[in-house]
């Protein structure tokens, strides 16, 4: 390629702390407008805040995840600038001294592992809600968003195309998920991305001029914008133009990106620390305790997968994508199940019916230990894998026990050597052609008849067995 694209990320994730960082007021995303405030978020005169521990703590949490280093002393600032969803005209940050820096995380993208460096995970206030959809032309700003609690994820420049910033926000995703720090949910503003994009010649060191882009409300659309940017910097500069420095937003609609204003740079916001907040002090003792937390993190679990249950790193990285499916998973192994057929049932067969009804597995009647009570019917050979598919249904719309379903459906598996003979005979005696073709050397003929012998016997023949009894007396009857 004639240009190299140099990407560094910014994402923006809200804690799930229950009340916001400097104030007691709730974070209830669906509060009625404007409810969830006071004087502090509000920013009234002579008010104090307060910073919430919680808050702290979480962030140390991804800081550790992220392999950052913890700042035993780190303060909070005042970013000064003005717009109408800052009632101070000042956002508390953090600028000089952040909580978490130089981390990195590790991701898997055109088909190699590679490292990003995370430059900083500092904490923050959220600013509040513009709406312009109102109507008649009217907009309106609702503050209950204002204070939530807010942590900015900065990388080194180290993203080299949009697969790669793609792989990096879902790792990252993953791996907040995981901690149960945030729900991570784009829709609603809890995670939001922002892309700082430029080009170089290929082969070069310097850094071009960079642009950054905004307002994209799924990873998808993060990937197109990049694409997009990428495309339309190399023609400006091949036409003999040049990249401004500005923020860009993003129209999906059009899949395109426009300008919106200049970019400030850090001496615009005139930071400064703010003088109502002690500084934060995190010890040894403290980050060591926040360590013992941490939950088994993605890549772990991975891994874990792979060289315990003998899983494919597909089929470890599907199982473990989500914490509460990978939890589901191993409950339904630990009761003795086969680890491959308790993964493709999970993944394959459970998992279609959740996506057809659009509901969570958290949800699902088809429990760890309904699923695993199921596959123990298909390993002693009560159920046949066919009949399997049909329980599973009923379990997933009734909730019943999978035992109770066989019985009252009478589902159990044909394992009767002189029963399945018996309906061979019929088949065969009913099937002269397909039979005569077969027995002429065409074996595809073979699994019509034992589809044939399946069907004749509502699918309860065991299947191998099936198999076995049908040739031996196409050879007998020969």
């Amino acid at each position: 390629m004639k240009y190299e694209p140099v990407i560094g990320m910014e994402v923006h994730v809200e804690l799930s702390t229950k009340s916001k960082v400097f104030c007691g007021c709730s974070t209830n995303f669906h509060a009625p407008a404007n409810s969830n405030v006071c004087p502090v978020c509000l920013g009234m005169p002579g008010v104090l805040p307060v910073i919430n521990k919680r808050a702290v703590e979480m962030s140390v949490m991804v800081g550790l995840a992220l392999n950052c280093t913890i700042s035993r002393w780190s303060k909070m600032d005042r970013k000064n600038y003005f717009y109408p969803d800052l009632a101070k005209n000042y956002q508390i940050s953090q600028y000089d001294l952040p909580l978490c820096h130089d981390g990195f995380i590790d991701i898997k993208a055109n088909g190699t592992s590679k490292r990003i460096g995370i430059t900083r995970a500092h904490l923050e206030e959220d600013t509040a809600r513009n709406t312009h959809t109102i109507g008649g032309g009217d907009s309106g700003v609702d503050f209950n968003r204002c204070g939530v609690t807010l942590l900015e994820i900065v990388t080194e420049p180290d993203i080299r195309g949009a697969e790669e910033a793609f792989a990096y926000l879902t790792e990252l995703k993953q791996l907040l998920r995981y901690l149960d720090v945030s729900d991570c949910n784009m829709e609603e503003g809890s995670l939001r991305a922002e892309a700082n994009i430029s080009i170089r010649p290929t082969g070069t060191e310097s850094f071009g001029t960079k642009t950054e882009v905004k307002n994209v409300a799924s990873f998808s659309g993060i990937q197109k914008a990049i694409e997009f940017e990428i495309a339309r910097q190399a023609k400006l500069i091949d036409e003999g133009g040049k990249v401004v420095q500005e923020t860009r937003g993003w129209d999906a609609d059009r899949g395109i990106t426009f300008s919106q204003r200049a970019k400030e740079s850090a001496h615009d916001y005139r930071y400064f620390p703010d003088p109502d907040l002690v500084p934060i002090v995190v010890d040894e003792a403290w980050e060591g305790r926040i360590r013992e937390s941490l939950p088994e993190l993605p890549q772990a679990r991975r891994a874990r997968f792979e060289s315990g249950y003998g899983l494919s790193a597909y089929d470890a990285g599907v199982l473990t994508a989500e914490k509460e499916m990978a939890d589901y998973y191993e409950a339904v192994v630990k009761q003795g199940c086969a680890p491959k057929q308790a993964a493709n049932w999970l993944s394959v067969e459970l998992q279609a019916l959740l996506t057809e009804h659009k509901q969570e597995l958290t949800a699902s009647k088809v429990t760890a230990d309904r699923l695993a009570a199921m596959l123990k019917l298909i390993e002693d050979g009560t159920i046949s894998g066919k009949i399997a598919k049909e329980v599973l249904l009923d379990m997933f719309e009734s909730g019943k026990e999978p035992k109770a379903i066989v019985e009252e459906k009478n589902l159990v598996q044909i394992s009767d050597t002189s029963a399945i003979e018996s309906a061979a005979r019929e088949v065969i005696a009913a099937n002269p052609g397909p039979v005569a073709e077969f027995r002429s050397g065409k074996e595809k003929t073979f699994g019509f008849l034992v589809g044939q012998l399946m069907k004749a016997t509502k699918g309860k023949a065991n299947p191998q067995m099936a198999n076995e009894v049908l040739r031996k007396v196409l050879k007998e009857t020969e």
